[in-house]
């Protein structure tokens, strides 16, 4: 028996396509349905829960504007504020940070003011965010002119109770 195109009958050659057409739609149903359950999609919240989304945006905001505003005449209260809202790596690098920053401040009768202009949430889930922020911040000695810069930054935030603190600060 020779087997070739020929050889097939129109019946077998329906059948093979049919069994081909419905193995591709088996695989693009298999591909399609894992990404559909695909967990750190269906878990990020930023994508899905407008009102928690703005709940972290404007904690983390509020906090970075109190930590990089101070002036010479009351870093206290700037440390203070720091002292409520960072944690862990944040918490460790704007001490020594700080630490560099008190020596020059009150020599050049330094202050800053820090303003967010723009923040979003990159992804959040239960007790856990990733932000990116822009910040517009206004330095200035006492008998200078302010200069303004922009600043950006990726800030990993976590709920402590009912509030956000910041865990990480990384300049961009």
């Amino acid at each position: 028996m020779r087997i070739g195109p020929r050889s097939l009958s129109p019946a077998r050659t329906a059948l093979a396509l049919l069994l081909a057409a419905l193995l591709l739609t088996g695989g693009t149903f298999l591909v399609l349905t894992a990404r559909a359950t695909d967990t750190s999609a269906a878990d990020n919240h930023a994508l899905t829960d407008g009102e928690r989304t703005r709940r972290v945006v404007a904690d983390v905001s509020d906090a970075l504007a109190g930590i990089f505003t101070y002036a010479s005449d009351d870093l206290a209260a700037t440390e203070r504020r720091a002292h409520d809202v960072l944690r862990g790596k944040a918490a460790d690098d704007y001490r020594a940070l700080f630490d560099r920053l008190r020596r020059q401040v009150g020599k050049q009768e330094l202050s800053l003011t820090s303003q967010v202009v723009r923040a979003g949430a990159v992804e959040l889930t239960d007790d856990r965010a990733r932000l990116l922020v822009f910040l517009d911040q206004r330095a200035q000695r006492k008998s200078d002119k302010a200069t303004t810069a922009p600043a950006q930054l990726a800030v990993t935030a976590r709920l402590d109770g009912r509030r956000w603190t910041i865990t990480d600060i990384k300049a961009r």
